[in-house]
């Protein structure tokens, strides 16, 4: 752990709800995200899952309810504490301008700009190029990689952050299978270093694999959260999703496979 890393305990959500163009897009949400486990939340389109993770990161207000961190509202920590207290890998992520590859990943270290862990600066650029196998497109214009490559290079921006909390939506969405297995891996890691992760998939399966909790949302409601093995059953996956399903035990973690 270098010295850029803070330590910071819960994370909690309480009766958050948000209001959306009169529609309610989340509705009583209670969920703590805790240092040293991997928190997956899954759900159908538009179950809410985005926008729970927007409320939890301080993005976004929520209409009623509150976050905390660590005993004190997140809408009262100043934007430069909070950058270094978590990060952020949104869906959307564009670079208009062709910055190489290797400046990409030097903007996640901004937070630190003229303190003193900015020493960690050269360190903190390569481990993160290092850990999601970019570091041979260091030099690389980031307008000329593929979809895959810009979502790893996007993924090394944010752990180049070096935050206790890190927040991961879909971050698996353009990538092959080996760099899926790899991004997961890599969120199973930091949480056994002591930080909390939080990422959003959509593959049940995957996500069973390497979660310490799962959230289920469905209809902007939490659905249920808890141990995989637990929270995964073919009647819950079902209905869900509207769609009849088989469960499968594989060391101990379940694999949904849809009835075709």
């Amino acid at each position: 752990m270098s010295a850029a890393m803070v330590q910071v305990g819960a994370l909690s959500a309480r009766g958050v709800g948000v209001e959306l163009d009169g529609a309610t897009v989340l509705d009583d949400v209670t969920l703590d995200v805790l240092a040293g486990e991997v928190l997956v939340i899954v759900g159908p389109n538009g179950a809410g899952k985005s926008t729970l993770l927007s409320v939890l990161t301080g993005e976004r207000r929520p209409t009623t309810g509150v976050i905390e961190l660590d005993g004190r509202d997140l809408h009262s920590i100043p934007q430069k504490e909070l950058a270094r207290l978590r990060s952020v890998l949104t869906q959307e992520n564009t670079v208009s301008f062709p910055f190489l590859v290797s400046e990409v990943v030097a903007m996640g270290r901004a937070p630190w700009a003229h303190t003193i862990e900015g020493r960690d600066d050269v360190h903190a650029v390569l481990d993160a190029l290092d850990a999601t196998d970019v570091r041979h497109l260091a030099t690389r214009r980031y307008t000329s990689l593929s979809g895959g490559e810009k979502a790893r290079v996007s993924l090394a921006r944010v752990l180049a952050q070096h935050t206790p909390i890190v927040f991961l939506d879909e971050p698996t969405a353009a990538l092959d299978l080996r760099h899926q297995e790899d991004v997961m891996r890599l969120g199973r890691r930091m949480a056994d270093e002591g930080r909390a992760v939080v990422i959003v998939v959509h593959d049940l399966s995957l996500a069973a694999a390497y979660a310490d909790r799962l959230a289920i949302i469905a209809g902007g409601r939490l659905e249920a959260v808890g141990a995989p093995a637990v929270v995964l059953t073919e009647e819950r996956v079902e209905r869900v999703y509207g769609l009849p399903v088989s469960l499968h035990l594989v060391n101990g973690r379940p694999v949904i496979v849809p009835e075709r």
